[in-house]
């Protein structure tokens, strides 16, 4: 992959989001990083994340990967609210910590109207993923970009 830089900042990213509200809000995710090509997302947890025994639950780290492609594909094209979530696949390899959890994506494929990313979701300081997310985004064009 060429070294370029990312078309978005965290900022702009992030007020983007805010504008949006939903999963920022109800999730409480941070943007810690979007290159161009990848991007880690985190979610700081409460209680409100937490399943019965005690950990992570599976649509909270769902959202998470989600969230995550949403910013890769974003630091790869630009400001695009139109992008939208057109298929999405997770694996659950084991139990997360309940703790803090990360999401980093990089990118498989972007193409004109479709980008593939692969997102390792990890507890926050433990490196063996807890669950690997694919998802493709359907990409609007240039004038739908808003």
């Amino acid at each position: 992959m060429r070294a370029e830089s990312p078309h978005i900042t965290i900022e702009e990213f992030d007020a983007i989001c805010a504008a949006e509200g939903g999963m920022v809000e109800h999730y409480g995710f941070v943007t810690d990083h979007i290159g161009y090509g990848e991007a880690r997302v985190r979610m700081p947890i409460d209680h409100a994340h937490i399943r019965a025994g005690g950990t992570v639950s599976g649509p909270a780290m769902m959202a998470l990967g989600d969230f995550a492609v949403y910013a890769l594909v974003m630091g790869m094209i630009g400001p695009a609210r139109l992008a939208v979530t057109t298929s999405l696949n997770i694996n659950f390899l084991r139990r997360p910590a309940a703790v803090d959890i990360l999401a980093e994506a990089t990118i498989l494929k972007l193409g004109k109207r479709l980008a593939v990313g692969a997102v390792n979701i990890h507890s926050l300081g433990d490196d063996d993923p807890v669950a690997h997310l694919t998802a493709t985004y359907s990409i609007p064009p240039l004038d739908q970009r808003g």
